[in-house]
């Protein structure tokens, strides 16, 4: 009993140091586990929403204009539109208008019903076919001057008419250069009522859009359109740029 004592013991003796070390290790690498996680703490920000904006002239505009044309067959509807169409293309060259600044937007052909009446319901009627197109006019002074040509020419849809700038990016520079400005103004204003410094800028979130452009109403009925009096007055007006910021800025310690 007593040898067999004693071979336990040895066998402790060899065990206990190695499990040692691995407890060692274990303790050593949780604790590097500890030292690499990031610290979670909770900086005190000041966070304000900055705004700047920039009023402009636009500079040119676009026009979208076209035909409509019904008819009982689709031959008949599309060569009607068709005649229409290019005697528009050829007023508008005619006004000094590019062929590189008109542009079809939209060409369809559908059916037309009659009104549902029972017990038949519904009847095929003819067909229509509408060709739209969009023009740029880099003159705005040209617009309505445009307009008048375009209804004397046979348009049934003419009008919708957009003002807008082509160096759009420049302008959204000042905005933002205003908007920056905005919110260093607020943070400042708050730091002193709040009674901290205020430290550096930790970040910024952008949100810039253009106010909606002016638009004219669109002349869909050419009886109605060639009613109106030759040059109507149309003004481009003016549109705001506008950038929106929101800062983060650091309360110093």
């Amino acid at each position: 009993m007593a040898t067999f004592g004693l071979a336990i013991h040895k066998v402790l003796r060899r065990i206990l140091p190695v499990g040692a070390l691995i407890a060692a290790m274990v303790c050593v690498a949780a604790a590097q586990a500890q030292t690499a996680e990031p610290r979670s703490s909770a900086r005190a920000r000041v966070v304000v929403v900055g705004e700047g904006s920039v009023t402009v002239a636009p500079d040119y505009a676009r026009i979208r204009s076209g035909v409509s044309t019904n008819a009982k067959t689709v031959k008949e509807a599309s060569d009607t539109n068709a005649k229409l169409m290019v005697n528009i293309m050829a007023t508008l060259v005619d006004a000094g208008i590019a062929k590189k600044d008109i542009q079809t937007s939209e060409f369809s052909i559908e059916p037309v019903y009659t009104s549902p009446t029972p017990p038949g319901g519904p009847k095929l009627s003819g067909y229509r076919v509408s060709n739209q197109i969009n023009v740029t006019i880099h003159q705005i002074a040209q617009v309505s001057d445009v307009l008048d040509r375009l209804v004397r020419a046979g348009a049934t849809d003419a009008g919708n008419v957009a003002f807008l700038i082509s160096d759009r990016e420049k302008a959204l520079d000042q905005a933002r250069e205003a908007a920056i400005a905005n919110a260093r103004h607020k943070a400042d204003l708050y730091a002193r009522a709040s009674g901290v410094n205020l430290g550096r800028v930790a970040w910024i979130a952008e949100s810039s859009d253009l106010a909606p452009l002016r638009r004219r109403g669109d002349f869909e009925d050419a009886t109605l359109a060639a009613s109106l009096p030759k040059q109507v007055p149309i003004e481009g007006g003016e549109a705001t740029i506008i950038a929106r910021i929101t800062v983060g800025f650091d309360i110093a310690q």
